[in-house]
């Protein structure tokens, strides 16, 4: 009797990343080291934005119609032989969308219908061909259920799916691949991607904006010596730590830049490794002085900027979050090299000793442009909602343990598509409380609702994590509490069922995910199902 990957995750009898290996994952070669390359050689490039193929204009709110392709495409990523990537139209990453958001009437917000269309194919598992099977999901975005990208609600090769985004509030969020058992291999294989949604009011900062708003999307891949192929293991599901770090696609990258203010929206787009951004003159140690401003967290602007000077202060960046800082420039003198550089940090466990890792990219000052930008003492007013609790009222407290016996486990139980392991009622508020059990870092997503960190093991959370998120850190024994009301940001209550998982793509692949379900009236999450390409009628 031949039984499936899922029932044997369950029985608990696959103890490796063994069934995610194949002739595209060579697991022969995994300990290698990447082709050895050297640094700073290609330029800096900006991911192209993708424009709408229509909009609607009428109605209450404009539509803009977007289409996507999933496809398989060999791309030059380092010297000698392309690479197979799986990408969102065969990019890597996949192409920057940008919207108009928000709901008040000076916002002029718009929504988005994206049609995503699976033309990956199959690929070998085991000797045998599999269909490549996706779901989209847009992290960060309050969407319903049947648009989130439920893990099990999946497009196979030849199919095609409708998604509707509301655009509700400005952000730097992202697409991505959340496909059940396979997430961790599609995100690596290429397929994620930046969104970057900003209203009226942050249109009014006057922030550097068009080349000087610079999107950077973080990825670690680890390269086959012989022909470039990816290479895939998750070293007994712990975690996939690789040896080049790329940035918007490029290894280690140079950019020209001018001696002003630029605004960086960064992306940990990586299966499972964490960085620690920091400015430096020199490449290979830190310097004193450099400053960066946190002016953003995953779920938009902070109330007030936050200075991070080197070599003490440093940007932590786990699996799935976003910051936004800005850097002026003009602290250096014309022809000063600029380093991002990336010391070690602890949740990598020992995966950092290939120094290549500890320099992301490089900065060159080297041009003199005008700047007519501002960086504002104050972004955007930040009420914390533990305020908006009226004296006396009891707030529901939910308590959710991360550890590991056979598999990665929430609260002891692994993922279960029918099962609700929270029922918030809309628009209430709750206070969630995340306890690490140890051995591992989880970076904690939580779908639908943006949430703020009212401590860590009773201590207050990082400057510049005192804001909307929706990605926690929650470290070796560590517990951290989360505060959300269950509705939009401007209020409006949806209900229905989403996911929250860890998201080092490993641990959430190997069952560190469950369910929680807003309310008993929302649509299914199942409701929109995928349909054949040969179905599909011009949007």
């Amino acid at each position: 009797m031949k039984i499936t990957r899922r029932e044997a995750i369950k029985l608990g009898l696959i103890g490796g990343g063994g069934l995610l290996l194949s002739q595209d994952f060579p697991s022969e070669a995994w300990a290698q080291s990447s082709p050895q390359i050297d640094r700073f050689k290609r330029p800096f490039q900006m991911p192209p934005v993708l424009k709408p193929i229509r909009s609607y204009e009428g109605g209450d709110r404009p539509i803009d119609i977007y289409q996507i392709t999933m496809r398989k495409n060999q791309v030059k990523i380092l010297p000698g032989e392309k690479t197979q990537i799986w990408g969102y139209e065969g990019m890597i990453p996949g192409p920057i969308i940008r919207q108009r958001g928000g709901f008040r009437d000076e916002d002029r917000g718009r929504s988005s219908l994206i049609r995503f269309i699976n033309q990956l194919g199959t690929t070998l598992e085991e000797g045998e061909e599999v269909p490549i099977s996706t779901t989209v999901h847009l992290h960060g975005m309050a969407s319903l259920p049947q648009y989130d990208g439920h893990a099990e609600d999946l497009s196979l090769p030849g199919y095609f799916k409708d998604y509707f985004y509301p655009n509700d509030r400005a952000a730097t969020i992202w697409y991505h691949d959340h496909a059940i058992d396979r997430t961790s291999r599609n995100v690596y294989m290429g397929l994620a991607g930046m969104y970057i949604v900003e209203d009226e009011e942050e249109r009014q900062l006057n922030l550097p904006k068009g080349k000087y708003d610079v999107p950077l999307i973080l990825q670690d891949l680890r390269f086959a010596s012989d022909d470039n192929r990816l290479i895939f293991n998750d070293r007994n599901q712990q975690g996939l730590y690789a040896d080049v770090i790329l940035v918007n696609g490029v290894p280690w990258p140079y950019m020209k830049v001018a001696r002003r203010k630029y605004r960086f929206r960064v992306l940990n787009a990586s299966t499972s490794r964490s960085y620690q951004l920091v400015l430096s003159k020199e490449e290979n140690k830190l310097t004193r002085g450099d400053k960066l401003f946190v002016i953003g967290t995953d779920c938009g602007l902070l109330s007030e900027p936050v200075e991070l000077e080197s070599p003490l202060k440093t940007l932590q960046l786990f699996p799935a979050e976003r910051y936004e800082f800005i850097i002026d420039f003009a602290q250096y003198p014309l022809h000063t090299q600029v380093f991002l550089r990336n010391p070690s940090i602890q949740s990598n466990s020992n995966f950092d000793k290939d120094t290549r890792v500890q320099t992301i990219m490089r900065f060159d000052v080297e041009l003199s442009e005008p700047d007519d930008s501002d960086l504002p003492d104050h972004l955007r007013d930040f009420e914390p909602l533990i305020d908006k609790i009226p004296s006396g009222q009891e707030v529901p407290l939910r308590t959710f343990v991360f550890g590991r016996g056979r598999n990665w486990t929430i609260n002891g139980k692994i993922w279960n598509k029918n099962r609700v392991d929270a029922n918030p009622e809309p628009g209430a508020i709750e206070i969630w409380k995340l306890v690490n059990q140890g051995g591992w870092d989880h970076p904690v997503h939580i779908h639908f609702t943006d949430w703020q960190i009212l401590d860590r093991n009773g201590r207050s959370p990082r400057s510049y994590e005192r804001g909307w998120k929706d990605v926690f850190r929650v470290g070796h024994f560590e517990t951290v509490r989360v505060i959300a009301r269950f509705s939009t940001r401007n209020g409006e209550h949806i209900e229905g069922k989403y996911m929250f998982h860890c998201h080092n793509l490993v641990h959430e692949d190997h069952s560190m995910m469950s369910l929680f379900e807003v309310g008993k009236n929302g649509d299914s999450p199942f409701s929109a199902p995928p349909q054949p390409i040969s179905e599909m009628q011009p949007l």
